[in-house]
């Protein structure tokens, strides 16, 4: 456009900016900045202003796009929303607050997507009480909530495990008249998993039918991972075979159900099939869900193969769980010894779930010298957990050593360890 002699002008250059922001391309951005700059004309303008502000908020680096802001001298509600929304969506939640505040004393109001791109930022960053506390505020403001507000607060709460009051939000929104969407529900589907409440459960999935939303995709596979983990494994199957669309979700959570509920063939076999798909890929979940199945099944052969095929046909790049996946499976086939020189090959440092694994299995075999190990390693990465000490004690005494489970059970006494659990532990 330039070497045929025609100048930007104000309403190409924030369409420019904008393509910028969407293919992350900074490098052009920042070279339609220095345009701008060298303009007094463009420089002033808001709707330039308004569209950098917007590209380096969602691409960064959030100083230029603050920068961008501060600047302006005319700020409007578009701007202050792209500027919260770039801190918000990079985990600043507090800035974003901080700005909205100050924004206030200069009479620049929030509007709804305001509110809601706060109350999203800090359920995002694990603080659900600032997230309600945000959403209480918008109220007094004079901004009513609507379908978006209430499903941020939900899934804050949800994603920090604190399902009673993700669930008591649920009922004040369905009394509040807002309708839930298919992600309102899709995001409260995964409490009652955490919960194993199948009751409830089955409940939002007659409200997901009544409402028209169970074929949604992200609904049907939040619905087949809460009946798996609430070992409704058949309701799950019906669920994933009924279903016109899956994506990679679906089928994992699919597999996870059957492996963590003993379907082991079915779970691999379900697996193999996801690798025929031509429209799905599996990921590093994948690999997990078919690892674990192995894994309770003791096929260290073909779990071994697919440790590799992981790295190789999909270039995934194994994780602590795929490394914990094959210690446990190589401890509950009863091959301490590989496990141990698995775990001093591992590239990355080992985990309270590889060393807790190989624990299990060490007492299921009765391998003192090596829990020895485990359970000096465990205890150095968690000191104040008791399990792993009790773990040790009850295998000196399986094995006849009472004086050194004696010993160590008054040395527990002495540092008064707490029990914090030991989920890792493998029984069977």
């Amino acid at each position: 456009m330039q070497r045929q002699g025609f100048k930007p002008n104000q309403f190409i250059l924030p369409s420019i900016l904008k393509a910028c922001a969407h293919l992350s391309d900074i490098p052009t951005g920042k070279k339609i900045h220095c345009v701008v700059l060298r303009s007094t004309l463009f420089d002033t303008d808001s709707f330039i202003s308004c569209s950098l502000v917007y590209m380096y908020s969602k691409c960064g680096p959030l100083e230029y796009a603050r920068n961008v802001f501060d600047r302006m001298v005319e700020k409007d509600t578009v701007a202050l929303n792209s500027m919260v929304s770039g801190y918000t969506q990079h985990g600043f939640a507090k800035e974003a607050f901080h700005l909205v505040e100050d924004m206030k004393i200069i009479g620049l109001k929030p509007d709804l997507v305001t509110w809601n791109a706060l109350i999203a930022g800090f359920s995002k960053v694990g603080d659900p009480e600032m997230a309600l506390q945000t959403f209480r505020s918008m109220r007094v403001h004079g901004a009513e909530p609507d379908t978006v507000s209430w499903t941020s607060v939900i899934s804050g709460f949800v994603q920090n495990f604190q399902c009673v009051e993700a669930f008591d939000t649920f009922k004040q929104m369905l009394g509040s008249g807002a309708r839930p969407s298919s992600f309102t529900i899709s995001g409260l589907l995964p409490a009652c998993a955490i919960m194993a409440d199948s009751k409830y459960g089955k409940e939002i999935h007659g409200y997901a039918l009544v409402n028209g939303v169970e074929e949604d995709i992200f609904v049907s596979s939040a619905l087949v991972d809460m009946y798996s983990k609430c070992g409704f494994i058949s309701e799950a199957e019906k669920l994933f075979i009924r279903m016109r669309q899956k994506n990679t979700v679906t089928w994992n959570s699919m597999i996870f159900g059957y492996a963590n509920h003993g379907y082991c063939n079915e779970a691999l076999d379900l697996f193999n099939q996801l690798l025929k798909q031509e429209d799905i890929k599996p990921d590093h979940l994948t690999f997990t869900a078919a690892l674990t199945a192995c894994s309770h099944a003791k096929m260290v052969e073909y779990g071994q193969n697919l440790f590799r095929l992981m790295q190789e046909e999909y270039g995934i790049e194994p994780r602590i769980e795929h490394y914990a996946c094959l210690v446990d499976l190589l401890g509950r086939a009863g091959e301490i010894f590989e496990a141990y020189d698995f775990i001093k090959t591992m590239p990355v440092k080992p985990d309270v779930f590889v060393w807790g694994s190989f624990l299990g299995a060490c007492r299921n075999h009765g391998n003192i010298e090596l829990a020895e190990t485990a359970a000096k390693q465990l205890n150095d990465l968690e000191p104040e957990n008791a399990g792993n000490s009790l773990l040790l004690s009850n295998l000196y005494s399986e094995a006849g050593n009472w004086g050194d489970a004696e010993r160590l059970k008054k040395m527990m006494k002495r540092k008064k360890l707490k029990n914090l659990g030991c989920s890792w532990i493998k029984m069977g």
